[in-house]
């Protein structure tokens, strides 16, 4: 399977259903309306100046939108029609970007995929309140499906959400404690590392796979088979972002100069390994840089040096390849064709190896 190509060939199909729910301009005959009817007035200019102009302005500018493909790829593996469910494959995608906008407030980010942040170009408030407005407009893509799904398969679409949706706080909670120093980050380990990203970045992946499973009708022991599964895929991806954002260039370019993640005093597992393997000195010196939280290239440059001595990229990488082959020879055993099994594990494969 080519998976480059089939997230290009899937992405504008994904950007077509988020834009059938959340227009670039709002009109009276939007989704919104239909489900949520107003009250006294269909009042649209605030609409689209403080919500879809930030939302388009930030799903405009890419990413791999592969999310939703994995949902999508779950459906078909589960004996699913092409494209099935497209609509709702859009939740975690929103989501995402929803994160996005309010992770680079609170991170004080200058840049988002080569741009200014949304908070840059629109202000705070207008950036808070369409962060925010992403977490739950993409529901509307369920709320319109209530006659047509079982009650008992929307109670658990709506429960994966709301519990997916609280481990979202929670690990973005530690990630802030640590890199702010309100909560000792010297002493982590790789089990904390891990579920804090179990908690963030599996944790939309997750949902994708979750709610796939659900909507295809997979026993209980299969939905939280697949959803450990794409956790490890999400949380591989974050490490391997962890690890361009020190190592790749061109990546590390959209977010404003290598070692960005530095400048944050971020504690990825390179940082964690690292200070765990390192002589007196060197640790000592390491978490120095990171309190600083200085964008002096050279201090950065030092920083990178310091987890390269010790092997901490080398560790990364294999222990996001271990995660994940681990995870899917667990799931493969209850997928029923040859065929989609090649598929999701060359996904998985494509996403823990990519280097952009």
């Amino acid at each position: 399977m080519d998976v480059e190509k089939f997230l290009e060939e899937k992405a504008p199909l994904i950007d077509k259903a988020i834009e059938k729910y959340i227009p670039r301009r709002f009109t009276e005959n939007s989704v919104l309306f239909k489900v949520n009817p107003p009250m006294y007035s269909y009042t649209l200019e605030p609409l689209n100046k403080a919500i879809a102009e930030p939302i388009w302005d930030m799903l405009d500018r890419g990413g791999k939108r592969w999310r939703p493909a994995l949902f999508l790829l779950i459906c078909e593996a589960l004996g699913k029609k092409d494209d099935y469910c497209l609509d709702l494959s859009i939740i975690p995608e929103v989501i995402h970007n929803g994160t996005l906008v309010i992770d680079d407030i609170e991170d004080s980010s200058e840049l988002r995929r080569g741009k200014p942040c949304t908070y840059k170009i629109f202000q705070m408030d207008i950036a808070v309140n369409a962060g925010n407005a992403m977490y739950y407009l993409p529901l509307l893509s369920l709320m319109t499906q209530k006659n047509q799904l079982p009650a008992e398969m929307q109670r658990d679409i709506y429960e994966v959400y709301v519990q997916e949706m609280i481990n979202l706080s929670m690990g973005q909670a530690m990630d802030i404690a640590w890199h702010r120093g309100i909560a000792n980050a010297d002493d982590l380990d790789e089990q904390d590392y891990l579920q804090m990203c179990a908690y963030k970045t599996g944790t939309l992946a997750r949902m994708a796979a979750k709610m796939a499973a659900v909507l295809s009708g997979a026993d209980p022991k299969l939905v939280e088979k697949l959803g450990r599964f794409a956790e490890s895929i999400g949380v591989a991806f974050q490490m391997q972002d962890d690890l361009l954002d020190l190592t790749g260039e061109e990546f590390a370019k959209k977010k404003g100069g290598v070692g960005q993640d530095i400048t944050e005093g971020k504690r990825s597992l390179m940082v964690i390994y690292t200070i765990k393997k390192a002589s007196n000195a060197d640790r000592k010196r390491l978490i120095e840089i990171l309190n600083m939280h200085t964008s002096d290239q050279q201090l950065r440059d030092e920083a990178i040096a310091l987890m390269q001595k010790y092997g901490a990229m080398q560790h990364v990488k294999e222990t996001a390849e271990r995660m994940v082959m681990e995870s899917w020879a667990e799931a493969e055993k209850l997928l029923p064709t040859p065929l989609a099994k090649e598929k999701l594990k060359a996904f998985a494969e494509f996403l823990i190896k990519r280097n952009k």
